[in-house]
C-alpha cells in the first residue's frame, strides 16, 4: 500500500483490490426509461445520435500556444450546434450537420492559462515571460513550450488560480449550451499523462452538471491514481467515466501485459479498469487504432489511415505497433481473463473523436486541411501561413511536420444508441457501450447478437423490438449457451449517410483464444451489387472505384443504400471465448488531400492514398463460456 494525494484533497490509502460493490455498480446496465427527462420524447428502440467527445479550445496550452487556436468552449459548443467559427482571423463556416452531443475535453494540465494572453492586464500578461511571448522572442516561446510539456507552468505566474477560475468557465460553458433533447453537452477534461511521450491521455466525462477541479498529469502520471481519485469522486455523488485516448501512439502501452509497477494484469487490476473505462477511441484525426497490417496481415482493409508519427515517436522511432491497436487489445484480453477468473481488463466499447486543436468539429473530408487545426480550405486560402505558426515554434522540423500533415485525418464521430438526447440517456448508452464509432461520416448501423433469432427476423417490421427482446445489442455479453442451441446467430443492419456514399459491405470481425492465444478473422456477411465470396480464397471482389482524381469527386452509382444480414458463426466453438463486432465499409470517396490539392491546381502528395473507403465500428459483443461446474 502507498499514499497518493488525491488533487486538493487528504491523502488516500491505494490498494490493489477495488469494492465488489463499486464494481457491480459500474458493471450494471442502465434500465429502460430510467434517467429520463420530462416533457421529452422516449424511443425505447432507441435512437442514434453523434458527437464528438475529445474536443480542445484556445484554453488547452498546446491549442492556444502551437495551433493558433482563436475559440472558446462557448463558442466551440455554438460551431457544433451549426453556428460560425472562427480559425486564422477568417469566419469558418460548419459544412457538417450540427452535432447531437459534445464534450469539450480541454487539457487539464495549465488548463485556461496561456490564452489569458489575450487579455492585456492579466498577471500573464504583465509577467516578463508574456511579454516576451507577445514580442515573440523565440528563447521565451521556447522556454513556455517547455513549460507546458514540463506541466511546470510560466515562471512567476500564479497558474493554480488561473486554472480554477478557467475550469468554472468550462462548467459554465457546458451548463449553458445544454439544450435537452436536442442538444446535449458534457462537462469534461482531458488527462494528459505522456510518460516518456507515450501517449496514455483518457479523456474523463462527467454525467451531470457539477464538477470537482480536474486531476490532472500533474498530480499523477499512473492510470490507476487516476481511476483511484474517480472511485473516490464517485462517492461524493459524481458520475463519471474515462476513455482512453486513441492508442495508436501509446507505444504498446495501452494494452499492455503489465500494469505500471510492472506487475502482470492480476483481477483486481482488471476489475478496476473495466469499471472506470469501459470505452476506448478508436479513430480520430491522429489516424485510426482498430488495426494495422503488421497484426493483422490477412485483412486486407488494414492499411487504412495509418498514423506513423506519435508524440516523440517520428519516422525512425515509431510507436510500437503490439498493444497500441484496439483489436489486438480485445485478443490480449480474453487471454487475460482466461488467468484471472474471467475478469477481462481491456473490455472496450468504441467512440471516435476530433481530437482538434481549434475547437471547431467538423468531420467532413472537405472541412480539414492538415493536421489538428487547419479546418475548411475554402476559408484558409494559404496552408504555409497555418504551419508558420508551428515552425517558429519548433523550428526545424518542417520534413516532419509536413509529412505529419498528410497521414493526419479528418475527425471521427461517436454514435450512441439512446432512448433520448438527454446527459442521462446517453451517458448510459456510454456506460453500457451501445456506441459505435466511425472515421466521419454518419453512417446508421445494428448489431445484435443472441440464440433465438429465426431466419426470417429482418423481413419483419418490428425485427428491432424483437432483437432487443431475445437477444443483446453492441455492447453487451451473449448469455449462457441455452441447452440445445447451435451458434449464436448476429443481425447486422446499415444505412448509407444520408449526404455520403453508398456501401461497399458489412464485415464481422471475430477475435477468439487458439491454443491460448488469440486469433482473429474478418467475415463478409453483406456485400452490395450481388457479388458473393470466393470460396475458394474466401475473399470478395472489390466494389469497383468512382472517383476522379483530376477532378476530385466520385459517383454512388455502384455500392448500396442499406445493407441487412443475419449472420450465424460457421466456426463457433461453445467451449471458448470469443469476441465479435461489426465493420461497415463505404465505397471509395476522395480523401481530404485529395480535395485540397485539386482545388489549388497542385500535384496530389506523394506516400498517402488518394482516396479513402470510410468506415464504421461497432462496439462488440462478447462470449464467455459458462465455468465448468466443479466435481
Amino acid at each position: 500500500m502507498r499514499e497518493l494525494r488525491i488533487h486538493g484533497g487528504p491523502r488516500v490509502a491505494v490498494t490493489a483490490a477495488v469494492t465488489v460493490a463499486c464494481t457491480a455498480l459500474l458493471s450494471a446496465p442502465a434500465a429502460h426509461g430510467a434517467d429520463t427527462v420530462s416533457g421529452i420524447a422516449v424511443n425505447p428502440e432507441r435512437e442514434a445520435y453523434y458527437g464528438d467527445l475529445h474536443l480542445h479550445t484556445n484554453y488547452s496550452f498546446d491549442a492556444y500556444m502551437e495551433f493558433g487556436a482563436q475559440v472558446d468552449p462557448e463558442g466551440a459548443y455554438r460551431f457544433a450546434r451549426g453556428g460560425p467559427g472562427k480559425f486564422l482571423d477568417q469566419v469558418v463556416p460548419r459544412t457538417s450537420p450540427p452535432l447531437d452531443f459534445m464534450a469539450v475535453t480541454d487539457h487539464s494540465e495549465l488548463i485556461g492559462v496561456l490564452n489569458t494572453l489575450e487579455d492585456p492586464t492579466s498577471p500573464l500578461s504583465q509577467s516578463e515571460i508574456g511579454k516576451g511571448f507577445r514580442a515573440h522572442d523565440p528563447q521565451v516561446v521556447r522556454q513556455l513550450l517547455h513549460s507546458w510539456i514540463s506541466k511546470a507552468g510560466p515562471p512567476g505566474v500564479d497558474s493554480k488560480a488561473l486554472t480554477q477560475s478557467a475550469w468554472q468557465r468550462e462548467i459554465d460553458a457546458a451548463n449553458h449550451n445544454y439544450q435537452p433533447g436536442t442538444f446535449t453537452t458534457f462537462i469534461a477534461y482531458e488527462w494528459t499523462a505522456a510518460p516518456g511521450g507515450q501517449n496514455l491521455h483518457r479523456n474523463v466525462i462527467f454525467r451531470g452538471d457539477k464538477a470537482p477541479s480536474p486531476f490532472t498529469a500533474i498530480d499523477s502520471k499512473r492510470p490507476e491514481d487516476l481511476w483511484t481519485f474517480l472511485e473516490g469522486i464517485r462517492k461524493e455523488g459524481y458520475e463519471v467515466l474515462a476513455i482512453p485516448h486513441n492508442p495508436n501512439a501509446s507505444n504498446g502501452l495501452m494494452f499492455d501485459w503489465i500494469d505500471s509497477d510492472g506487475k502482470p494484469i492480476d483481477e483486481a487490476y482488471a476489475e478496476r479498469r473495466a469499471a472506470n473505462e469501459p470505452l476506448v477511441e478508436i479513430s480520430q484525426n491522429k489516424g485510426q487504432s482498430e488495426t494495422h497490417p503488421a497484426l493483422s496481415g490477412n485483412d486486407e482493409f488494414s492499411n487504412f489511415e495509418i498514423f506513423d508519427f506519435a508524440q516523440r515517436f517520428r519516422k525512425d522511432h515509431s510507436s510500437k505497433i503490439e498493444g497500441s491497436y484496439v483489436r489486438d487489445g480485445l485478443g490480449r484480453g480474453i487471454e487475460i481473463a482466461q488467468r484471472n477468473a474471467g475478469v477481462n481488463p481491456f473490455k472496450y466499447g468504441f467512440v471516435g473523436g476530433s481530437d482538434y486543436h481549434n475547437g471547431l468539429s467538423d468531420s467532413a473530408e472537405r472541412a480539414f486541411a492538415g493536421f489538428e487545426s487547419a479546418i475548411d480550405p475554402n476559408k484558409i486560402p494559404d496552408l504555409d501561413l497555418w504551419m508558420s505558426r508551428t515552425l517558429d515554434i519548433v523550428p526545424g522540423e518542417h520534413e516532419q511536420l509536413t509529412g505529419e500533415m498528410y497521414e493526419s485525418g479528418s475527425a471521427g464521430l461517436t454514435g450512441v444508441w439512446a432512448e433520448q438526447n438527454t446527459r442521462e440517456s446517453i451517458f448510459a448508452a456510454l456506460r453500457r457501450k451501445e456506441t459505435f464509432a466511425t472515421s466521419g461520416t454518419r453512417l446508421k448501423f445494428r448489431f445484435f447478437g443472441g440464440w433465438s433469432f429465426k431466419d426470417d427476423l429482418m423481413k419483419k417490421k418490428d425485427w428491432v423490438r424483437v432483437a432487443y427482446h431475445d437477444g443483446i445489442p453492441m455492447g453487451g455479453d451473449l448469455p449462457a449457451k441455452p441447452a440445445g442451441k447451435g451458434g449464436p446467430g448476429f443481425l447486422v443492419s446499415a444505412l448509407k449517410d444520408p449526404n455520403g456514399a453508398n456501401l461497399d459491405r458489412l464485415q464481422v470481425v471475430k477475435v477468439w483464444l487458439e491454443g491460448g492465444k488469440h486469433a482473429e478473422r474478418v467475415y463478409d456477411v453483406s456485400l452490395s451489387n450481388g457479388r458473393r465470396v470466393d470460396l475458394k480464397t474466401g475473399k470478395a471482389p472489390a466494389v469497383g472505384n468512382t472517383v476522379d482524381l483530376h477532378t476530385a469527386t466520385y459517383t454512388n452509382t455502384i455500392g448500396a443504400t442499406q445493407l441487412s444480414a443475419l449472420w450465424r458463426d460457421p466456426q463457433f466453438d461453445p467451449k471458448v471465448p470469443a469476441v465479435y463486432y461489426l465493420r461497415v465499409l463505404e465505397i471509395p470517396t476522395p480523401r481530404w488531400s485529395t480535395l485540397l490539392s485539386v482545388k489549388r491546381g497542385q500535384p496530389l502528395p506523394q506516400g498517402v492514398s488518394p482516396t479513402i473507403q470510410e468506415r464504421g465500428w461497432s462496439s462488440p459483443i462478447w462470449y464467455v463460456p459458462a465455468a465448468e461446474p466443479h466435481r
